[in-house]
């Protein structure tokens, strides 16, 4: 008996340092359930404190966000752990099950409790670990609840999130209206810096055009009638314009230097054509034929020879009044007439051509009948000069510009190849004859 006793008080010993050192492989646990106020003692939340105060809304919604923050991490933190701590719970569970199946063939001899303080009854055991489970899931959903409340502490009030909504509404479509008007704005402002451009290109264009001119009057001709056109090929390409037109006239004079030694012909000096009426004032040479006027088509052969090479002037007069002609070369009046195309007036608007017969008005010219050599000096006056004016002229005793088509030159334009030059001085023509 003594024996069996101290093998009893050996056995307790060895079973006590045991569970001192830890669970060995193999050993039993013992679940015991918590009461739910020591649970809840034992996992506190923490406080959340709501800022407030002097800031403004969005400082406060800003705090508000920070704190949900943190607290969702805690909680996410605490249900890892009760999560770790369900399944240890659960591995218990499932062991003292096993256990509580049935015996190990040691215990039915002895009938001993291997359990320590569990009950024997198998049932009691499996309440008592129902129970605890009950206690975890209440320590959840308290978890729960108390994520739920901190949650709708930080979220601002609805009326407050509404009136934030319309402020930041209000806010993007002052935005929007102030982007729209810059956009305007800088349309307007493109348009008005390209018109602005536009004029100033202009204005620099004329003065541009205006200092070329002078430069030229200035180098090239010593005044404004002192050029001369040229036309050195027969072509029908070359020619120049006068830009002024004619008025209505009942007489006129025209007067010319000229200097060509085409043959056969020097072609058409000048012609004027109107609408309806080609030949309306034409001047022409045109093969062996003499040199003729023509007025409204009608014609009268001129008794000029001007086809020597040396420059020569020209004056032709004529009025409506019977249509009475008359022809000077060099200062010498060397033919006369009448009924050329009497009681017609010279109609206005039509185009004046240097060098070029047009068969419409301003083209359709024929290489034939151009002109080759040089002009200068071509005057228009709307009455008949007298006979010493033309000698005046043409002996350089006076400098009479026409009253109706003066020779200057901004208002003689040269096309196709013709070109200005200076021209020799009156004197010098003269020592040409």
């Amino acid at each position: 008996m003594l024996v069996l006793l101290a093998a009893g008080v050996a056995l307790a010993v060895a079973a006590a340092a045991a569970a001192q050192d830890g669970p060995a492989p193999g050993s039993r646990f013992v679940c015991t359930a918590l009461p739910p106020e020591a649970a809840r003692a034992g996992c506190p939340l923490p406080a959340m404190p709501m800022q407030g105060g002097a800031l403004s809304p969005e400082e406060e919604l800003r705090a508000a966000v920070l704190q949900l923050r943190e607290t969702v991490v805690q909680q996410k933190e605490t249900l890892g752990a009760q999560r770790e701590a369900i399944r240890e719970l659960t591995g218990k569970l499932a062991r003292c099950e096993g256990l509580a199946g049935g015996k190990a063939p040691g215990r039915a001899a002895t009938g001993k409790d291997t359990m320590g303080d569990l009950p024997r009854d198998p049932g009691h055991v499996v309440e008592q670990l129902s129970r605890s489970l009950q206690t975890l899931k209440d320590r959840l959903e308290s978890l729960e609840h108390q994520l739920r409340v901190n949650v709708s502490n930080a979220v601002l009030p609805s009326d407050f999130r509404e009136v934030l909504q319309q402020r930041l509404g209000e806010l993007e479509r002052q935005l929007l209206r102030k982007v729209a008007e810059l956009e305007d704005e800088k349309s307007l402002l493109h348009n008005e810096t390209s018109a602005h451009r536009q004029k100033t290109e202009s204005a620099l264009n004329a003065l541009l055009q205006r200092v070329t001119e002078l430069e030229r009057g200035n180098s090239a001709f010593k005044s404004p009638d002192a050029f001369k056109v040229s036309l050195p090929l027969r072509t029908n390409y070359l020619y120049g314009k006068i830009k002024k037109t004619l008025p209505e006239l009942y007489a006129f004079t025209i007067c010319l230097w000229l200097r060509s030694s085409a043959l056969p012909g020097i072609g058409t000096p000048f012609s004027y054509a109107v609408p309806g009426q080609a030949n309306e004032i034409v001047l022409i040479e045109w093969g062996n034929n003499p040199i003729e006027l023509l007025i409204n088509d009608k014609v009268a052969q001129l008794p000029l020879f001007v086809s020597d090479g040396k420059w020569h002037h020209i004056c032709i007069t004529w009025t409506t009044r019977d249509g009475m002609w008359e022809a000077f070369q060099d200062g010498e009046k060397l033919g006369t007439g009448e009924n050329l195309a009497p009681w017609h007036p010279i109609k206005p608007g039509g185009v004046l051509i240097l060098g070029q017969e047009q068969d419409t008005v301003g083209g359709r010219f024929d290489a034939t009948q151009a002109f080759v050599g040089e002009l200068s000096q071509f005057n228009i006056w709307d009455r008949v000069l007298r006979a010493q004016e033309i000698i005046n002229i043409a002996n350089c005793s006076t400098n009479m510009p026409g009253n109706i088509i003066p020779w200057v030159d901004n208002n003689v334009d040269v096309f196709g190849g013709a070109s200005k030059w200076p021209v020799e001085t009156c004197e010098e023509r003269l020592l040409d004859l």
